[in-house]
């Protein structure tokens, strides 16, 4: 892959983003959920079903992923510079990545990382609305939450699963 679609490609960090709080938009301007007047609350602010399976549950996160790790006043802050910290690093690794599948699995970890940073400076959480919990999936995630995990996974498979085979594609 050439340098100039790599850098193309980077576009795909500041899409995530947007889809990413665009949704958030859209739940936050639910008043059904009442989600600013309830931002102490560690409960679901509302619930909207949709299916069997899935609903819309704004719920403040005010951890890390799948609401572990809950922080308020100064370590909000403190997990605003750790992510930022994450954020740069794979950035970094993400200009030097040779193979493909790493490539695409930082650009989503990176998006989604800004995603819930960009949520966590301005609420001091982040907006979780995504409800699978009909089908035993007991946490509520947002689309930011949804990159960070695919990405990941990308990153999994391409480091440990893949980088043994000498024939994987590179992206230079």
């Amino acid at each position: 892959m050439t340098h100039r679609v790599r850098y193309m490609l980077m576009g795909v960090i500041p899409i995530v983003v947007l889809i990413d709080q665009i949704s958030k938009y859209l739940v936050l301007s639910r008043p059904e959920f009442r989600a600013l007047d309830c931002l102490d609350q560690s409960i679901a602010c509302g619930r909207i079903d949709v299916s069997p399976f899935f609903d819309l549950s704004m719920v403040w996160n005010r951890g890390v992923s799948f609401g572990t790790l809950q922080s308020e006043g100064a370590m909000r802050w403190v997990l605003v510079a750790l992510t930022l910290a994450i954020a740069i690093g794979f950035t970094i690794w993400l200009l030097s990545a040779e193979r493909k599948l790493t490539f695409a699995g930082l650009l989503l970890v990176v998006g989604g990382a800004l995603g819930n940073l960009i949520d966590r400076v301005r609420f001091g959480a982040v907006v979780d609305f995504l409800d699978f919990s009909e089908i035993y999936f007991v946490w509520v995630f947002n689309v930011a939450d949804t990159a960070i995990s695919v990405g990941a996974a990308l990153l999994f498979i391409d480091q440990f699963l893949m980088s043994g085979n000498q024939s994987a594609e590179k992206s230079d």
